[in-house]
């Protein structure tokens, strides 16, 4: 070429220049205007197949019908929490990599309990209460939100929004543009700290001050006849907490609350669902999400069903209804999106940070192995044992969330071996009828398990943030009240969550194959063609992939 002439050159320059514009123009035009990752907190994979035929026809049901549905999906560590499952949600790894081992957890460097997105270094901003003081700094991995930042060079915004903090902060990222969460009590209020900015934007204060809020403090009834509710228990029983007593519908929600936490039984009603709706369909207005071919994220956590199933239980005709009104709700979202950002514009994946097993009241009075563990009284007997057999005072620092924490200073003192400590109080432990399993920090820093209940437990372990011992309660064996659920586990009740894939380069269909619940970020990684985030261990789902490639 170097013997052509100058205009020669210059054209096939031109139109090599103009080629690869035109490639770079295809392949992003490939990609979705707008991910949008929807999480629904305590939802089991069975509120789909359980409530199929009471569902309406434009929410879960064209999820699945046009996307696909991945009926096999797990999470594969322990504990299940709402923190550490929008964490590993979105970064593709567990909280071995991604250090958000709970909802909360002892520092043993600080030597102080810490909350997974509490941030003592920056304000609240939209309140002027402590609720605002959060930030993602304590989860030690990007997340496909931030590496889609990266890539387009802080071009492709992220929004990430839930009534909870930590459903709002974690799935956004690092580099989040803004992360907003609802601060009930008697506010009201859509909230965000100065990790992300200064104040409000003007669409945020307008949306606190429509009166949205205070338009859901009202009557609770089920959508439908209650009497048509045969997919769950009876409305009047004695395995639910309910709200000041009350556990049977309707729920006046106005009359329920006090005067200083009215918006609170907001959140612990459909409405909380509904709410977020509103302010996800301002989000995506204010914020032009979707508008350009440079890909936005959108991460959206439904936390109402989580604390309805905390208080009622994961059998009750309130989480059934709950499950119904969602199903609304994402018929609303996906019309919104259709018409804001275009039908194959966009692309959908829900699931859950965890599941939720059946009251153990409950569970008894079928005749299934059940029970309540005393936790209180169980830490004070493991300290005794451990002062009687060494005699020594303080060489358990603290015992938080299952995980024992060994004093070093006090061992060194007395002069113990800290495996010999491991070992006597793993022993005393295994030995307590509600107790499954007992794992040591030797065995788990040692070994590399694959299968079954220590590899759970070895991928929620992080050796800089997880205790020294770890114990596992058998199934159906919780901490908790008698009335309401609660989850954490690695048994299926808990680790089976639902996965859908809706919209631009999904295909439709089903697979009954197992999947992991972080094999989600290095698949829209994939789809978008980004890096996975940094500490991502999953893998790309070659089902819906291989479809997409195959149809090109």
């Amino acid at each position: 070429m170097k013997n052509l002439p100058v205009f020669l050159i210059l054209i096939f320059s031109y139109f090599n220049f103009q080629a690869q514009n035109v490639e770079l123009t295809a392949q992003t035009s490939e990609k979705p205007k707008l991910v949008v990752g929807i999480v629904v907190d305590q939802m089991r994979y069975d509120y789909i197949t359980r409530f199929w035929e009471k569902y309406e026809d434009n929410g879960f049901k064209r999820i699945i019908s046009e996307g696909f549905n991945f009926k096999n999906t797990h999470f594969n560590y322990v504990p299940t929490y709402t923190a550490p499952g929008h964490a590993s949600v979105f970064t593709g790894t567990t909280p071995q990599n991604h250090g958000i081992i709970g909802n909360g957890w002892y520092n043993k460097f600080e030597k102080k309990e810490v909350y997974n997105a509490g941030d003592d270094s920056v304000e609240s901003v939209g309140t002027t209460s402590e609720a605002g003081k959060m930030s993602p700094h304590r989860m030690l991995s990007t997340t496909v939100a931030d590496e889609n930042r990266l890539f387009t060079q802080m071009r492709g915004k992220t929004i990430g929004i839930g009534l909870k903090d930590r459903g709002a902060i974690l799935p956004a990222g690092h580099t989040a543009n803004a992360a907003y969460w609802f601060q009930g009590r008697d506010e009201g209020k859509w909230i965000s700290s100065t990790y992300y900015m200064k104040d409000l934007p003007k669409w945020v204060k307008d949306f606190n001050k429509s009166g949205q809020a205070t338009s859901y403090i009202k009557t609770w009834n089920t959508l439908h006849d209650i009497e048509t509710y045969i997919e769950s228990g009876p409305d009047k029983n004695t395995f639910e907490g309910g709200y000041n007593g009350q556990t049977t519908f309707p729920y006046d929600l106005a009359a329920l609350a006090g005067p200083s936490g009215k918006f609170e039984l907001v959140k612990v009603s459909p409405y909380g669902n509904s709410l977020t709706t509103d302010f996800a369909i301002a989000a995506i207005n204010a914020e032009e999400l979707g508008q350009d071919n440079i890909t936005d994220i959108l991460t959206l956590s439904y936390s109402s069903p989580d604390y309805i199933g905390h208080n009622f239980g994961v059998n009750s005709k309130e989480i059934q209804d709950t499950y119904l009104r969602l199903d609304i709700e994402l018929a609303r979202l996906l019309q919104h999106l259709d018409e804001k950002v275009g039908i194959g514009n966009y692309t959908i994946f829900l699931t859950s940070d965890h599941g939720g097993g059946d009251v153990p009241s409950y569970m008894k009075s079928v005749k299934i192995p059940s029970g309540y563990f005393d936790e209180s009284g169980f830490n004070e007997k493991i300290q005794a044992h451990v002062r009687e057999i060494f005699d020594e005072e303080g060489l358990i620092e603290r015992i938080y969330g299952y995980n024992v924490f060994f004093n070093y200073d006090a061992l060194r003192e007395a002069d113990i071996n800290a495996q010999e400590l491991e070992n006597t109080i793993a022993h005393y432990i295994l030995q307590y009828p509600q107790v499954s399993n007992v794992f040591t920090r030797t065995q788990l820093e040692s070994g590399s398990f694959t299968t079954g209940t220590a590899a759970l437990v070895q991928n929620g372990f992080n050796q800089k943030r997880s205790g020294d011992v770890i114990m596992v309660l058998k199934p159906s064996v919780i901490s908790y009240s008698e009335t309401g659920s609660t989850h954490g586990s690695g048994f299926s009740y808990d680790t089976h969550a639902p996965l859908l894939f809706f919209g631009k380069g999904i295909p439709r269909g089903s697979s009954y194959e197992r999947a992991e619940i972080i094999d989600i970020a290095p698949t829209i990684s994939a789809l978008l063609g980004i890096s996975n985030p940094n500490a991502a261990t999953g893998k790309p789902l070659r089902a819906i992939l291989e479809s997409k490639s195959s149809k090109n």
